[in-house]
């Protein structure tokens, strides 16, 4: 494929298989509306975007290839400083908005809304993206609301969500839609090995178990701890027999979950208590400063926000692993004639399946669905664990 020059603009656009748009697996049709909207086609461009797509379908990676796009003179060649800057964050004029906590609240919205309205220092646009846009509160969202209905001239607004429902109506009727689409298993494993020199057969096997999901694909194919993980958690299954044996394995999740997430956070907690410490002069000679105390708790409870984000991240790749072995079961009980997600497992899933009838295996989907749920409404993790692990175990649906 060869790259092409827009009649109007003269601009050298590279083909969609290159350049920044290389990464953006299976997403050929975004990639050609995003290409359309950078050389300044009729009707292509707007100046705010929502990008949605499921888990892992790459919506960070699109929104930062499509600003490095409209910030290069050559459309996103991928190799010059801005395409390297604007898809690393660095550059002065693509502004990255995600959060390690819970929720984006309004102070934080409104502070990147003041900055939306200046010009650009260096290029030719001033990019914001919202990384979480789901995770922006309601009286962060109508913050919002005006500098995407009214903004800067020279600005761009590109949110990412899951769904459109992830963000108020308001919001979603004043953006242009683009829906990106599941990669398939064998492009994933494709971009491991092209990418990160993945040999083919634990390329194939991390991106089937990761279903498409880019990211989780490339932590299963590096990290030989986090494929551990994952066969403990389809291990838990079989361990099921009693209630006792239910409330040990939910404590055992849980704490997991738990563990992952300390062992994530723990070398920028101290990097980030040390650095406050010195910035408020703690060690030094003299009086201890005021508000001393009151900047450090306020660190900690940050702290405290983005481990129990952590954790509850971690719990559900542990549910969603659970998910691929009762829907293996239901395939094989169905007879569909899928490939399996777990085929290594393929022994365990027939004789699942033998002991099971599909509604029992469908009403254990259910109670995972319920599972996450209730943790997305803020249920202790513990509580929601054991309630769907008691459900997995039981014999017949519980009420």
């Amino acid at each position: 494929m060869t790259d092409s020059v827009h009649a109007t603009t003269g601009r050298t656009t590279p083909a969609a298989d290159q350049g920044v748009w290389a990464d953006l697996v299976g997403q050929q049709a975004a990639i050609e509306v995003l290409r359309r909207a950078v050389v300044g086609a009729a009707h292509a461009m707007t100046h705010a975007w929502l990008v949605t797509g499921p888990p892992g379908s790459g919506r960070s990676n699109a929104a930062r290839a499509f600003a490095a796009g409209l910030q290069c003179p050559d459309g996103g060649c991928g190799v010059c400083r801005t395409c390297r800057t604007s898809l690393s964050g660095a550059h002065p004029d693509v502004t990255l908005i995600s959060t390690e906590k819970l929720s984006i609240g309004v102070d934080q919205v409104r502070e990147y809304a003041r900055r939306s309205m200046m010009a650009p220092t260096v290029g030719r646009w001033q990019v914001m993206i919202v990384e979480d846009a789901d995770r922006i509160t309601e009286a962060g969202a109508n913050a919002l609301l005006k500098s995407v209905e009214e903004p800067a001239p020279a600005t761009v607004w590109i949110l990412c969500a899951p769904t459109p429902e992830d963000v108020i109506p308001t919001i979603r009727s004043r953006t242009r839609a683009l829906t990106l689409a599941t990669p398939r298993v064998r492009d994933v494993a494709a971009l491991l090995e092209r990418r990160d020199g993945i040999d083919p057969t634990t390329a194939d096997a991390a991106a089937r178990a990761a279903q498409g999901h880019i990211g989780r694909a490339r932590h299963l194919a590096r990290d030989e701890a986090a494929r551990q993980r994952r066969r403990d958690v389809l291990r838990i299954p079989s361990h099921l027999g009693s209630l006792g044996a239910c409330l040990r394995a939910a404590t055992t999740l849980v704490e997991a979950a738990a563990a992952e997430a300390g062992d994530q956070t723990a070398e920028i907690e101290v990097r980030e208590r040390a650095a406050l410490e010195q910035a408020l002069g703690v060690g030094t000679r003299g009086a201890r400063p005021r508000n001393t105390a009151a900047a450090l708790k306020e660190l900690e409870d940050e702290q405290r926000l983005r481990v129990k984000r952590l954790q509850r991240d971690a719990i559900d790749r542990a549910l969603t692993e659970l998910t691929t072995w009762y829907r293996d079961v239901l395939s094989v009980q169905l007879g569909t004639g899928a490939d399996l997600v777990n085929v290594e497992l393929a022994g365990a899933v027939a004789e699942e399946a033998a002991r099971a009838t599909p509604d029992r295996t469908i009403a254990r989907i259910d109670a995972i669905l319920a599972c996450r749920e209730a943790l997305e409404g803020n249920v202790a993790p513990q509580l929601a664990v054991e309630s769907m692990l008691v459900s997995l175990g039981a014999d017949e649906p519980l009420d």
